[in-house]
């Protein structure tokens, strides 16, 4: 049989096999369908050694984004580059770099312990049903993987185990962390690029290396915490004068571990079910924190008192405008309470997710109710004072790249006398001319020092007389 005869007769065939499978869809029973597809599967069961398995792009009523398929997809990402043909390229970390992943209808290979298997990359032209409020894709992509039957528990065990594992942390490094704010109950974000490190923290060293170790120690204690029985929390607060870093500490924490940041204002929240709500929406590996929670609201248990006087009869409101508006701002403002607080922090919601930080700053310590700063709530207390020698000379080295200067003796003595928040040194250390001369600075910070030293000397000799002026009037009084 010639070669032209031999397509044409195969041409023939299909044709006929495409006939045969639409007369049988068309005129055959679906329950005769189902049937035959049921068992012609379990037949080919016996011929075909390979098991695959789906992993679909969106699962869920409300076509949620899985995250199996995201860890998948960012796996695949580290290999692909080096097998695949076609590839689709997308903006990474800090719109720096390429991040590279296999095109639809691709396959490469991988290998776990000897076991050869296969990944390949699809999608469905089926358009899902959309919604306003919930529009999905035109097109369901997957990926498939295909292994031998007889390694089944090896792939679906400790290989998926491994890809899971892998894929999450290269989300983790490739990922742009992001600082989020509420508005109302709903988070809108910014992408975080605050440079503050630990390195480059004016702190004392000794103090930074125990923060540093405790940060290190809660990101890798999911397993102990799991053990005890706790949410993988921690609580820390700031407390210390207005400049003292507490921001900048919050940012190098977020930037150590890689942390997102989530800023709350307490007072856009309109009540405690929008505080849990907000508290659900947040993810893990993130640091939610509340700044200046002394003003934020009134969390002492105690609402504002309505002032109540008694009026003659006849007496009427003059201005019952203003009044009407006064009750309606009243009504507006945040209903959030000390108890929706604490439940926020350890109730039974907060162990929704893991692996967060909540963190407190607030000027005045002794302000805020013992409930919510006690051990359990806020674990670690970190008192940011003010800036002593060991803090000044990082902050030096960061400014004008100094190791040592003569000025540095002078300037470790003004250290034992005055206080000086590490914001002030930081202003004098500020190049104020394009030469940026460094002993010009120092010599600013040394007449700030005494300055501080000398008004320091003064009130405190005005606190004395006010003592012995109101000694003396006291004496005066026991006399008479």
């Amino acid at each position: 049989m010639s070669p032209q005869n031999m397509f044409a007769n195969l041409g023939s065939i299909l044709a006929s096999l495409m006939f045969i499978r639409a007369m049988f869809q068309q005129y055959f029973p679906h329950q005769l369908q189902n049937f035959l597809e049921k068992y012609s599967q379990r037949l080919m069961v016996f011929f075909y050694p390979y098991i695959q398995i789906r992993f679909n792009e969106f699962t869920g009523e409300r076509l949620t984004r899985s995250e199996a398929y995201s860890a998948i997809e960012n796996y695949l990402s580290s290999t692909t580059s080096m097998q695949a043909k076609r590839l689709k390229a997308e903006i990474g970390k800090n719109n720096q770099s390429l991040v590279l992943s296999m095109d639809d209808h691709e396959e490469v290979g991988d290998e776990f312990k000897g076991v050869r298997l296969w990944w390949a990359s699809g999608k469905d032209g089926v358009r899902p049903q959309t919604t306003l409020f919930n529009p999905a894709p035109d097109e369901k992509r997957y990926y498939r993987l295909t292994f031998h039957k007889k390694y089944r528990d090896l792939i679906i065990g400790p290989y998926l185990n491994h890809v899971l594992k892998e894929g999450k942390a290269i989300k983790v490094r490739n990922r742009q962390r992001k600082l989020y704010t509420n508005y109302g109950s709903y988070w809108s974000h910014v992408v975080f690029e605050h440079p503050a490190t630990f390195q480059t923290l004016a702190m004392e060293p000794e103090k930074k290396q125990e923060i540093i170790n405790d940060l290190d120690a809660f990101s890798k204690a999911e397993e102990f915490y799991a053990r005890i029985g706790r949410a993988w929390k921690r609580g820390y607060l700031l407390y210390g004068p207005p400049g003292t870093g507490k921001s900048t500490m919050i940012a190098a924490m977020a930037n150590h571990l890689g942390y997102d940041i989530y800023d709350l204002e307490l007072t856009a929240v309109r009540d405690n079910t929008e505080l849990r709500r907000l508290l659900i929406e947040t993810s893990s590996k993130s640091i939610i924190v509340i700044e200046d929670i002394d003003c934020s609201l009134d969390l002492t248990g105690q609402r504002r008192k309505k002032k109540k006087g008694k009026k003659e009869s006849g007496e009427e409101e003059k201005e019952p405008k203003k009044k009407e508006e006064k009750e309606e701002n009243e009504n507006k403002s945040s209903q959030v309470t000390l108890s929706g607080l604490l439940n926020f922090i350890d109730g039974l919601w907060s162990a929704c997710g893991g692996e967060r930080l909540v963190v407190f700053t607030t000027n005045y310590v002794e302000k805020l109710d013992p409930a919510l700063i006690r051990k359990g709530r806020m674990d670690k207390h970190i008192e940011l004072s003010f800036c002593k020698f060991e803090a000044f000379k990082v902050l030096a080295k960061n400014y004008h790249k100094l190791e040592y200067h003569r000025w540095f003796p002078k300037i470790s003595e003004l250290f034992e006398e005055a206080d000086m928040t590490p914001a002030d040194v930081a202003e004098h250390l500020m190049p104020k001319s394009i030469s940026g001369e460094a002993t010009l600075c120092l010599e600013s910070l040394i007449q700030g020092l005494e300055k501080a030293i000398e008004e320091a000397k003064l009130k405190a000799e005005v606190e004395a007389k006010k003592i012995e002026e109101s000694a003396k009037n006291e004496a005066k009084e026991e006399d008479k």
